[in-house]
């Protein structure tokens, strides 16, 4: 049973930092793309940012601001967010897509998603 537990949201005021950590149970996911994306009420799951092979992509919105790096030894992925703005305000989910080569940026294309944890940004 594969399993991705997520953990470190919480409150911030605008312009400080939070990291967000996604680790995985049950599997290793090595040749996987795992991805963050995040949602508000009555949107669709945005797209934030992907690990894929030791190469990382973001959204234009999060661009120069969040950072998502890998310990692979922990199998765990990790969604640094610095310079946080209220509009960044969300749930964020981890997610992976395993056995890709492919770096994918649509919600629907993944196969495991955390529980989602609560980012809100305070202006």
């Amino acid at each position: 049973q594969v399993q991705l537990v997520e953990s470190g949201g919480g409150l911030v005021q605008s312009g400080g930092s939070l990291e967000l950590s996604c680790a995985s149970t049950g599997r290793t996911f090595s040749s996987s793309c795992m991805a963050w994306f995040r949602q508000t009420p009555g949107k669709e799951r945005e797209f934030v940012g992907a690990w894929r092979a030791g190469s990382t992509y973001y959204a234009d919105s999060v661009k120069g601001r969040f950072t998502i790096s890998r310990d692979i030894a922990k199998n765990t992925v990790y969604l640094q967010m610095n310079s946080l703005k209220p509009e960044d305000t969300a749930v964020y989910y981890c997610a992976a897509k395993t056995a890709t080569t492919a770096v994918l940026t649509t919600a629907r294309d993944y196969d495991y998603w955390g529980q989602g944890t609560q980012v809100t940004v305070s202006s």
